[in-house]
């Protein structure tokens, strides 16, 4: 079961990947200031990968300590993502794709949105990815710490 928690670790580690990717990318000028702080994304994402590898030592070494260490890092990663997805929400909902506009020809409208934040870009299926792959990588990393499945 560890090993399928190292797994399932990684699965939500790439598509944090092509979050966060895809985050930076849409980051410029012309869109608007982004909602979740570079602060939380950077520790979220770098604290998931420390945790990763003390999850990868664990499964070389077989120390109940550095179960409980990835449990650990585990917690903060999981609270630090909890808030941005909160921050995700409010942005999704508040800059919804809007629907299409009938504009009469020769009328002197520009057709210039207001620019949205780059997490609006973020795919609504890769962020639900993530997520579940996150508490499901929690649950097994949290059962396989508390040696329900015997080692």
């Amino acid at each position: 079961m560890a090993l399928l928690s190292f797994i399932a670790w990684l699965i939500t580690a790439g598509a944090g990947l092509g979050l966060v990717s895809i985050w930076i990318i849409e980051r410029d000028e012309a869109s608007a200031a982004s909602r979740l702080p570079r602060t939380v994304v950077s520790a979220h994402g770098l604290l998931a990968v420390v945790g990763l590898a003390v999850w990868a030592m664990y499964l070389l070494m077989d120390s109940d300590r550095l179960a409980w260490t990835a449990v650990a890092i585990l917690a903060v990663v999981m609270l630090l993502g909890s808030t941005l997805a909160v921050r995700y929400v409010r942005v999704y909902r508040a800059y919804r794709t809007p629907a299409p506009v009938l504009v009469p020809v020769g009328s002197h409208l520009t057709g210039i949105e207001e620019p949205t934040p780059p997490e609006r870009h973020l795919p609504l299926a890769l962020v639900i990815t993530h997520g579940v792959m996150a508490t499901i990588t929690v649950a097994l990393v949290l059962l396989t710490a508390l040696d329900v499945f015997g080692s």
